[in-house]
């Protein structure tokens, strides 16, 4: 049952927080949604947004500045949380990159976080089926988009369901998390030292694979160049050459003096949720 937390008036459409008990994660989980006017009188379609390290679901709302666009496009916004809350797992909080805040849309594997940890199913499948059950949203026209560790997500989410997502962008993301210490130390912890199990959340493995999912209006992705995490931690350049290599249709923007932060965000999302509504409005 989903609780209404707070409802506000926005660009003629309204934006919400919903709690709900989850039967994945077995704990109380959020997320925010922005429902454009035309939902008033029947189904729209949808983008799901997946944030990144630190975030919550209040960030994405507060900070990118989509709903403008979302009510231009008749499309309803859906942004969960990052990770479980109150797992009391001994060290969830210690770190800002692993844990609380850090779930990296993965099921975990191993031990303590695999009871709790299981944002990848909880996208997937119970954010879904509830968003389903409960808005008005058209279930054959959704699409996913998302930022840095939450651009992973969506990159992943996508190209492993694309029965479920029929668009997918990204700003920033961890494109090869299994070559970078965030990734590295995220797929360590949550699911052990096998690298084949990391391959299976690695978007830059996953586009090389017959299954990996093709969209129609191929993927969009927006780098900024001035990105203090660019070099060490993100590698577009490692998924466009395996793109190239199996086919794919990406295409990386590459934007002098724009960093990782949500300014840059701000400055593309409209560009963003016109190139979902290309293939979700028609």
């Amino acid at each position: 049952m989903l609780e209404l937390v707070e409802e506000h008036r926005c660009f003629d459409g309204v934006q919400r927080i919903y709690r709900h008990e989850s039967e994945t994660i077995g704990l109380p989980m959020r997320f925010s949604v922005f429902l454009p006017a035309r939902a008033s009188s029947g189904k729209v379609p949808a983008l799901f947004y997946l944030a990144g390290l630190t975030c919550t679901e209040e960030t994405f709302p507060i900070k990118a500045g989509a709903q403008r666009y979302a009510a231009e496009h008749g499309i309803a916004l859906i942004a969960p949380d990052t990770s479980p809350r109150g797992a009391d797992i001994p060290g969830e909080k210690d770190a800002w990159d692993f844990g609380a805040g850090a779930g990296f849309y993965v099921d975990a594997t191993r031990e303590p976080w695999a009871k709790r940890y299981r944002m990848y199913s909880y996208v997937t499948q119970e954010l879904r089926e509830v968003v389903l059950k409960a808005l008005p949203v058209r279930e054959d026209r959704i699409g996913i988009f998302g930022h840095s560790m939450g651009g992973h997500g969506a990159l992943v989410l996508a190209l492993r369901n694309p029965d479920l997502y029929r668009s997918v962008s990204a700003f920033a993301p961890i494109a090869a998390p299994s070559r970078c210490p965030w990734g590295v130390k995220a797929f360590s912890g949550y699911l052990g030292d096998d690298r084949s199990a990391w391959a299976q959340y690695d978007a830059s493995e996953l586009i090389l694979g017959d299954a990996a999912g093709r969209f129609e209006g191929g993927i969009l992705i927006d780098q900024g160049l001035a990105d203090q995490f660019l070099a060490e931690q993100l590698h577009p350049e490692v998924l466009e050459r395996n793109a190239q290599k199996a086919g794919h249709n990406v295409t990386v923007r590459r934007h002098e003096g724009y960093d990782h932060g949500y300014f840059f965000i701000s400055t593309f999302v409209g560009e963003h949720v016109a190139h979902h509504a290309r293939v979700l409005c028609f």
